[in-house]
């Protein structure tokens, strides 16, 4: 897992996936250059460079990147939760679902691939068990998520003989500052005990995953140890796909 002397890219480092995935390649030696829309929630990633990026916005992020000659990793965690059916999703909520979710995919990982063709690397991808298994109330995030899947196999057979592997992560159910905020407004509806079984009842191993076991998996689809693997979705779902 050691990182000395190589750099990796971070979105959506302010908290949860993305912050323990940048705070795990700093502890494994990586120069982590660290992203996210709000900049007060890189404070405290002192290790890494910090900036404020949108990752749907083309410019901002070719910005971002332009000062980094050499990438070796990237880690794609942006993304967005919408809750309900496709009948609870109007046009606007699908749009923004797509958008955050899977264009920021296709814009970030359009301005590091040019980077990474002379010397190779590593993409991960955060993307959802919901991507391979149905869940409810998830039918833009499932789209778009599945979409991840789809572009990081497409991404892996393209750029193949480059030495770019492409992989995703596809994580259960993280106890998350995100996860917290849906709980909270499920709750308005189902009440607060309800609201954490309906998300706990989902997970067979009996308890929320934690954001540092995502991070295991990204730090080794990052390193050497996994590099015969490409085109590849990695459940770290706590036995929902079982």
């Amino acid at each position: 897992m050691d990182g000395k002397g190589r750099t990796a890219l971070v979105t959506a480092a302010g908290q949860g996936i993305g912050r323990a995935c940048a705070e795990r390649l700093v502890a494994d030696g990586w120069t982590v250059h660290a992203s996210d829309l709000d900049a007060d929630l890189l404070d405290g990633l002192d290790a890494a460079s910090v900036q404020a990026v949108d990752g749907t916005d083309a410019d901002a992020v070719a910005a971002w990147v332009d000062p980094h000659p050499r990438i070796d990793a990237l880690v794609h965690a942006v993304g967005y939760v919408h809750q309900g059916s496709i009948e609870d999703c109007p046009p606007e909520a699908w749009r923004r679902s797509m958008a955050i979710t899977l264009d920021s995919a296709y814009v970030v990982f359009r301005a590091c691939v040019p980077r990474m063709k002379a010397h190779g690397g590593s993409v991960v991808a955060i993307a959802s068990v919901a991507a391979v298994k149905g869940l409810p109330k998830r039918a833009a995030y499932t789209a778009g998520k599945a979409g991840i899947v789809g572009l990081v196999k497409a991404c892996a057979a393209d750029y193949l003989r480059d030495g770019i592997r492409f992989n995703a992560v596809n994580p259960g159910t993280v106890d998350s500052p995100s996860l917290r905020g849906r709980m909270a407004e499920l709750a308005k509806t189902m009440g607060p005990e309800a609201a954490e079984r309906f998300f706990l009842d989902r997970q067979p191993m009996g308890r929320l995953g934690q954001a540092d076991e995502i991070a295991d998996a990204v730090a080794f689809l990052c390193g050497d140890g996994s590099r015969m693997m490409t085109g590849q979705a990695m459940n770290v779902d706590g036995g929902m796909t079982v």
